[in-house]
């Protein structure tokens, strides 16, 4: 006999009335209100572009879910500014789905916080983003969704970075004797110094040929015709040192490009570039002949870092990896 005094447990039909979803799409939208009705999400209003505009700031809107694959090219531009210069810890978090051949249309959303993009996901990564959008919405629903969904990333890039300008500044004393100095320090004292952050080398910036960092990204394309790429995913450094390449030959990277030279899938790349975005080492800049692209380029942070890199790598009689 059931406990009347137990709460019920919770439906799906239940459930849905606390997180409402409003899906902005063309055509095609059986499979996004099927992976929507799975994850407990309601969708309260299905709109095309132009109709979502009025209804961004609508009460009670926890999501909006944008499938930009098949809806008309301007009056998806128009929402895209819309959606990239609103406050994105404020309002509806948003899950857009872009295919490959529209993936440079997501740059004005990189970095947005609250954000997920994805390409041409499956059946199963659409529905693990919109099960995640809601879990995570209802657990913190004023948290970034950028916080949540890359914090694990971003704590690994963090500290990666951390240990490469390490390397590096261990390299660069080497080069000049302090090494030993500080080793003795710490072998008296039983304490480092201070880790006063990445100090790059005295001396001028090495003269880097793109010739080189391109040698270096080929000979790691290489490896996959040897073993499986997974076992060699690097996304971060790989975008990266295309950077590097593209800006010592100054030319400018698009978000597919990028994605492309990421060696993931594109749902992947893009999530690794708003990390980077979020970490200072990538800046975005519109095409002012272009407004449906947009480029990726390094931060000055990143492209000192990149510079003082190789610089300790050559003086310590290394190979660029």
């Amino acid at each position: 006999m059931a406990n009347p005094s137990a709460a019920p447990f919770p439906t799906r039909d239940t459930l849905a009335q606390a997180f409402n979803a409003l899906l902005v799409t063309g055509a095609g939208s059986a499979e996004l209100v099927e992976a929507a009705t799975t994850a407990g999400i309601r969708i309260r209003d299905m709109v095309d572009p132009d109709g979502a505009l009025p209804l961004l700031d609508a009460a009670r809107l926890d999501l909006v879910l944008l499938d930009a694959r098949a809806v008309a090219e301007a009056p998806l531009l128009s929402l895209l500014d819309t959606l990239a210069a609103r406050d994105g810890h404020a309002g509806p978090a948003l899950v857009a789905i872009f295919s490959a051949d529209r993936i440079d249309l997501a740059g004005p959303l990189l970095g947005v916080p609250r954000t997920q993009l994805l390409c041409d996901p499956s059946a199963s990564e659409l529905l693990a983003a919109l099960v995640l959008a809601r879990a995570r919405g209802e657990a913190t629903p004023h948290a970034s969704w950028t916080d949540v969904t890359r914090d694990t990333e971003t704590a690994r890039l963090r500290r990666l970075n951390e240990e490469v300008a390490r390397i590096a500044d261990a390299l660069a004393r080497l080069t000049r004797g302090e090494l030993a100095e500080e080793d003795e320090i710490e072998r008296r004292t039983g304490v480092r110094a201070p880790d006063l952050g990445y100090r790059g080398p005295d001396e001028p910036g090495p003269d880097i040929a793109s010739a080189e960092i391109r040698a270096v990204i080929r000979s790691r394309r290489l490896r996959g015709q040897y073993f499986e790429a997974e076992l060699f995913a690097d996304p971060a450094w790989d975008m990266l040192l295309d950077l590097f390449a593209a800006s010592l030959e100054r030319r400018r990277v698009s978000v597919s490009s990028l994605c492309i030279a990421a060696a993931v899938p594109p749902t992947t790349a893009l999530r690794w570039i708003g990390t980077m975005h979020e970490a200072g080492l990538f800046g975005r800049e519109a095409d002012p002949g272009d407004r449906r692209r947009a480029y990726i380029v390094l931060s000055e942070k990143a492209l000192a870092g990149m510079r003082a890199y190789v610089g300790a790598v050559r003086r310590a009689g290394l190979g660029l990896v």
